[in-house]
């Protein structure tokens, strides 16, 4: 058995080397310090006590790069099986698309009915500003030039055309 010194001894003589070794494998230095430093933790267990032997301390270096070696190579692993786990997900358009339910589809279409009621009741000027601005995407100088407005009635024509609707909706119709 060797003792904490002659571990310790080998393990600074050859860092630098195992950082580079390391690096090759993962192809990441940083990563490679992380790696390193976990061989020290297995390569020097707190249980390790011992007498020094010379026959076993030479063989301590090959032993702190299989450590570093296999590290290494599990991390690679373990980054593929991360990035095969990822691409295992199906792509979106596989995915199936949730349906609304009959009662869905009847509100929906209640609604509209109400809107398109409450749009039918208004003057022709109310309308065709809100119609302009919230499905034509227009601006609102664009809608007073068109309707031959100022630019606040044509702001005032949209605004009074949504808070009817939004009455309408919210079931406070006046």
């Amino acid at each position: 058995m060797v003792d904490m010194e002659t571990r310790h001894q080998v393990y600074f003589a050859n860092r630098t080397a195992l950082v580079a070794y390391a690096t090759r494998i993962v192809g990441s230095r940083e990563t490679a310090e992380d790696i390193v430093q976990e061989a020290f933790i297995r390569f020097t267990p707190a249980n390790a006590t011992g007498v020094s032997s010379e026959k076993s301390s030479g063989l301590l270096p090959a032993y702190l790069y299989r450590i570093v070696r296999n590290l290494s190579l599990d991390l690679i692993k373990r980054r593929k099986l991360e990035v095969r786990e990822e691409r295992s997900e199906p792509p979106y358009w596989s995915m199936p698309i949730e349906t609304p339910s009959p009662e869905d589809i009847v509100v929906a279409a209640d609604e509209i009915r109400q809107v398109s009621i409450a749009l039918g009741n208004l003057p022709e000027q109310v309308r065709v500003a809100l119609e302009m601005h919230r499905f034509g995407g227009y601006t609102l100088e664009e809608i007073a030039a068109h309707l031959d407005v100022s630019v606040a009635t044509a702001h005032r024509h949209v605004r009074t055309a949504m808070m009817r609707v939004a009455t309408t909706l919210a079931g406070n119709t006046s």
